[in-house]
């Protein structure tokens, strides 16, 4: 029986066989690939779906992280970004501190929003929120009695508050061609760094300005950044006062053009000897100024006759008095130095040690010429070219000074032999480089373990400028009207001769 049943099944397969060997030989083939399409197309559909997972779960994991990670900052002013300062300054923070962005919803400044958002990622002590004036009235009255107008921020530190209107985050001036506004430079982490600064700090310094003596009016740009920094700035008489006030901070001395009298000397020089601060600008000048040199001599530290020329073209711009001197790296402007800014310094006057320097004071060079500089005595000679009595370089044109005291105190002086460095049409033409050396002085000597003093510069939304040397220049003619035409010449008459043979 079983021998049957095998049999059997045997012929059934053949015959099943020879059916299907009965289709035709284009069905056959069809159905081939209609299986292989198949297998094909279920592997194709396995890679979409696996391909689709994968991008989504990259998106989850690039949406969860800080955008500081996931976004990048392109723009050219870095509009979106904050500062090595700010952060530095950030990591330091230890209060909590919320900033509010006053905005209806859905009329956020996109910029701003960014820019907090870089804030609360480098930070955990910040926190930021919108309140809509819409949803809450009443929430500005809280902080300020002034109209707070949109996209405004109140920033807030316990009891302590400060508020950015938007009006001071866009910098904008007047066309006088087409009478028109147009904004011109975004402060948005200047002032947003300075009111963290602002209420997270107990006391403000003051900085007290020198009068009486036919002293500088401070730039405006100089004095916004002051005030930025949460500087206070107030005006002394020392003739009226006799002494500068406990409060100071930091003192300035910005060019008098006659002598301080013999009391304000030994007041000045009181004040320095007990730990005290000061920033001091001279210009040249035919005044007797005895007492004021009296100053910077008992810090090891005197004026050379003259303005200084400069003899290498690389280091002056457009004439030998408009002088380009090296920057160097000291405590005083470390933070500057490093980020490889031009100085510009117009009719300056050269600074040389004396020989009787204290050993507890110490003298480190700020700027300096090249070796070709020299000190022209006879300034109204009519004539840059090195006569028999000026002075050989090279020479210091701005110093720091220390001095090491008992009980912890230490003297600091910061000394520039020319005010046209805080000049705005001057400092444009180095792109803000004198201003951030002078603030970043500044800041040098009014930050202490409970204060920190910080001044962000706004970006410029405008063309910057381009410094060039009088080396430069020159180069640049050569290359321009000279080299560039010549190989072009030389081109040319090359191809003309090898078709002429040819």
């Amino acid at each position: 029986m079983k021998m049957t049943e095998k049999w059997k099944e045997k012929k059934a397969h053949k015959e099943e066989k020879k059916v299907k060997e009965k289709k035709p030989l284009k069905q056959r083939i069809k159905d081939s690939m209609n299986k292989k399409y198949l297998k094909n197309g279920s592997y194709s559909v396995i890679i979409s779906a696996v391909f689709i997972v994968i991008v989504i779960v990259i998106n989850m994991i690039v949406g969860a992280l800080p955008t500081k990670y996931s976004e990048f900052d392109v723009s050219e002013q870095k509009l979106y970004s904050i500062g090595d300062q700010t952060k530095s300054f950030l990591k330091k923070l230890d209060k909590d501190v919320t900033i509010y962005q006053v905005v209806k919803s859905g009329s956020e400044d996109e910029t701003i929003s960014k820019l907090l958002e870089k804030y609360a990622e480098e930070s955990d002590h910040i926190k930021v929120e919108e309140k809509d004036p819409v949803v809450n009235p009443k929430f500005t009255s809280e902080y300020t009695s002034d109209d707070v107008s949109s996209n405004s921020l109140i920033v807030v530190c316990g009891d302590r508050s400060k508020v950015v209107d938007y009006s001071n985050i866009y910098e904008s001036s007047i066309d006088y061609n087409t009478y028109q506004s147009q904004t011109i430079g975004f402060d948005g982490e200047g002032q947003i760094t300075s009111a963290i600064s602002y209420v997270t700090s107990e006391d403000m310094p003051v900085l007290y300005t020198l009068d009486g003596h036919g002293e500088k009016e401070l730039d405006s740009t100089i004095q916004e950044d002051i005030q930025k920094a949460n500087i206070d700035i107030k005006s002394l008489n020392l003739i009226t006062e006799e002494s500068v006030p406990d409060d100071a901070a930091c003192l300035l001395i910005n060019a008098p053009t006659t002598d301080i009298s013999e009391a304000e000397k030994d007041a000045i020089l009181e004040y320095l000897e007990n730990g005290g601060k000061a920033m001091i600008f001279s210009d040249y000048t035919t005044e007797s100024m005895d007492n004021f040199d009296a100053v910077l001599k008992n810090y090891g530290v005197e004026r050379v006759d003259g303005i200084v020329i400069e003899g290498d073209t690389q280091h002056y711009a457009q004439m030998p008095y408009y002088l380009v001197p090296t920057v160097n790296s000291t405590d005083a402007i470390s933070d500057f130095a490093s980020q490889g800014y031009y100085v510009l310094m117009p009719y300056a006057q050269g600074i040389k040690k004396t020989d009787d320097i204290r050993d507890t004071v110490t003298v480190n060079s700020l700027l300096t010429t090249s070796d070709s500089a020299y000190s022209k005595v006879d300034v109204n000679s009519g004539s840059v070219d090195k006569a028999d009595d000026d002075v050989d370089g090279p020479f210091d044109l701005g110093v720091s000074i220390t001095e090491t005291l008992d009980d912890d105190k230490e003297t600091q002086i910061v000394y520039y032999t020319s005010s046209n460095l805080m000049e705005s049409q001057i400092n444009q033409m180095v792109s803000g480089g004198n201003e951030q050396m002078i603030m970043s002085s500044l800041n040098w000597m009014c930050s202490n373990d409970e204060t920190t003093t910080i001044s962000i510069p706004s970006k410029s939304l405008e063309v910057s400028y381009l410094t060039l040397t009088a080396y430069d220049v020159s180069f640049w003619k050569i290359c321009v009207m000279g080299l560039i035409p010549g190989a072009f010449l030389v081109i040319g008459f090359m191809v003309w001769l090898k078709r002429r043979k040819a």
